[in-house]
């Protein structure tokens, strides 16, 4: 007996030591079984409880007072499905006769309680059916990415998402994002994340840094083409508009509708083009669009507004010739000038840091989410890298990118370096960067702070 109370001891503490310092082996060991137990044993109570049954049917009731039985119990959504994963429990439900996936929705905050979890969130798989992501811990405070992540052409995942799935940037659904947050807010560990995701694919990067490369050229090995200047940036940009002028006049030649064409076969993009026609891919990384924006003569006002309207151009225009837009910024507001909130339109995805004012909030989300302006407003000043990602669906996330140091994205620059496009019409921009700098252990290299 003294044997078996001395090892469940051990067995307690060490569970509360993994809880403490290590929640994710905690969760893997002991919390999986424990939640999944807790969840079948008061599911039906806990739905009582939150409003989610419905009464029998009448059949039922009739069935029951013609036997002389019990009254049958309100019924709650069946559970079709439950699956563990590395973060939590993942719930599929069959929703009743009468009931809404929004009940499910605004029971998130009771169902957390009531199953002892972290988080709850919810999403309509289909009419009818209803998927439940149960967090057992809280996995933004210490962002592991998982170690077999989906691939997909234009597709990286640059963060973690509250519900413990990995948040993606995808080119092809939402071509062209603004990426807001203050200093100190981790929208530069969120830029390299996204850097070191498209390193690796067939895709040419081009950066523009007013803050005289600081950013991005000590990654200029896989970049083709940098501008670290207003003047520069605005010949970039033109040189850009030319390619995408070009790559239309590409597809149209390639169209060729006939009626001997199979559908499949009619180009209306460069996705729709053979692989040995297709051009290459270009994302544009703006490190920071305010000083692209801002003036003091006229030379300049006439200057920023050749670079707004080019910005302008290709976020209506870029998206078939295979041009996307990572616009970044501190602050993103009207007072930067008129074409601003034409280019904001064009924006698809919005995604903001920790923020100074309300305003860039609202410029970030206030067309598309609403409740996600107060959601970004209160980030916590110590959660550097926290944010909130949306799109123009008007679902948003919270997501936290894996923190990359300058060291690690320059050594993975450097690693692909050979995968770098040389584009003709960006030939004038490409960086000169000499013989190729020594990959360093990142851990010998001073953690970046952004």
């Amino acid at each position: 007996m003294t044997a078996f109370t001395v090892a469940l001891v051990l067995v307690v503490a060490a569970a509360g030591l993994l809880r403490w310092r290590r929640p994710a082996w905690y969760w893997l060991a002991f919390g999986v079984t424990l939640a999944a137990l807790r969840v079948l044993v008061r599911y039906r109570s806990v739905m009582d409880a939150c409003g989610l049954t419905v009464p029998p049917a009448r059949w039922r009731l009739s069935l029951a007072r013609a036997t002389n039985r019990p009254i049958p119990e309100p019924r709650p959504p069946r559970i079709r499905r439950l699956r563990p994963t590395r973060t939590g429990l993942v719930l599929r439900l069959k929703l009743r006769p009468g009931q809404d996936v929004f009940d499910i929705a605004a029971a998130s905050d009771r169902l957390r309680h009531s199953f002892s979890m972290f988080g709850v969130t919810s999403r309509e798989v289909r009419s009818g059916v209803v998927e439940v992501r149960m967090t057992g811990y809280d996995v933004l405070k210490r962002v592991q990415m998982p170690a077999e992540t989906e691939t997909r052409a234009m597709r990286v995942p640059v963060a973690l998402r509250e519900d413990g799935s990995v948040h993606y940037r995808d080119y092809r659904a939402i071509p062209h994002a603004l990426t807001l947050g203050a200093t100190e807010s981790g929208k530069s560990v969120y830029q390299r994340n996204l850097v070191a995701g498209l390193a690796p694919l067939d895709v040419a990067l081009v950066g523009i840094d007013c803050k005289q490369g600081v950013e991005l050229f000590p990654l200029a090995r896989r970049f083709s083409a940098l501008a670290d200047s207003p003047d520069t940036a605005a010949e970039l940009l033109d040189a850009l508009v030319a390619r995408m002028a070009d790559v239309y006049r590409l597809i149209r030649t390639q169209q060729r509708i006939t009626v001997d064409v199979p559908d499949a076969e009619i180009a209306a993009d460069i996705w729709d083009l053979p692989d040995e026609l297709r051009p290459t891919s270009v994302v544009v990384l703006v490190d920071e669009v305010a000083e692209l924006a801002l003036y003091a003569t006229k030379e300049e006002e006439r200057r920023r507004d050749r670079i707004i309207t080019a910005l302008v151009r290709l976020a209506q225009l870029g998206r078939a010739a295979g041009i996307y837009l990572e616009i970044c910024g501190q602050r993103f507001g009207s007072e930067l000038g008129k074409g601003i909130t034409m280019l904001r339109a064009q924006l698809t995805g919005r995604t903001a840091h920790r923020l100074n004012d309300e305003t860039s909030a609202n410029m970030a989300f206030g067309d598309i989410a609403p409740d996600a302006v107060l959601a970004a407003i209160q980030i916590p000043a110590e959660l550097r890298g926290l944010a909130i990602a949306g799109d123009a669906s008007g679902g948003w996330h919270r997501i936290r990118a894996p923190h990359t140091s300058l060291r690690q994205a320059v050594n993975l620059c450097n690693r692909y370096a050979d995968r770098t496009p040389d584009l003709p019409e960006l030939a004038p921009f490409r960086p000169t960067t000499g013989t190729a700098t020594e990959l360093v252990p990142s851990a010998k290299a001073a953690p970046a702070t952004a």
